[in-house]
């Protein structure tokens, strides 16, 4: 019962430390299904998309995040599962019998909206790696979903890479239009285009 209390504490600090704006110049705030698509360079990504959401959509938007940092410790393990409602996948490799996008597409299915690092790192650069596959084929199985470039501005300078301590500086979050795979659209055409979608925000 005290896990709305926590969120409510972690957006509040969330919006102390960067001072976010979110800028919706693609489309407007709603709900899902949506696959909020962004840059990654800090743990504190996901808690900054989440916290820029009207509080209406924030219990039904849920960060991807990965197994193997998420599931280490009681403090993480509540504040993925009970907090956030994440949906963990493993980056070990060594479940090769299941679907990693199993559920993922069940998010989807129940009308969630997900929010995914399709570089699949922390990447400190300017210039976006290039995007992993999944997010192809999450779009391709279900193509009713929005997915919803979004470009975040300032954070790996608020939280660089190895440090504990965060740095207070304004960051901004700019959402774009929506994507979807287009007719005749092989993975390389459409992965280069959402990279693109997304830079083009950071450019804008």
């Amino acid at each position: 019962m005290f896990e709305p209390t926590v969120a409510a504490a972690i957006v509040g600090l969330a919006r102390l430390l960067t001072g976010v704006q979110a800028r919706w110049v693609g489309c407007q705030p709603a709900g899902g299904p949506r696959v909020y698509i962004a840059n990654h360079t800090s743990h504190l990504d996901f808690v900054l998309v989440w916290a820029s959401l009207p509080p209406n959509l924030r219990p039904r938007t849920r960060p991807v995040a990965a197994a193997d940092y998420w599931e280490t410790g009681a403090l993480r393990r509540y504040l993925i599962h009970q907090v956030f409602r994440g949906v963990l996948v493993d980056r070990s490799g060594t479940a090769h019998h299941e679907d990693p996008l199993a559920p993922l597409v069940e998010a989807l299915d129940w009308s969630d909206s997900l929010i995914f690092f399709p570089e699949g790192t922390r990447n400190p650069g300017e210039e976006m790696l290039p995007f992993k596959s999944g997010i192809y084929h999450l779009a391709r199985r279900r193509p009713e979903a929005d997915i919803i470039p979004v470009w975040i501005s300032n954070l790996a300078r608020v939280l660089p890479r190895d440090e504990v301590f965060p740095v207070p500086l304004l960051c901004s979050l700019t959402f774009g239009a929506p994507l979807h795979v287009q007719e005749g659209e092989d993975k390389s055409a459409f992965l280069e285009r959402a990279r693109a979608a997304v830079m083009e925000l950071g450019a804008a």
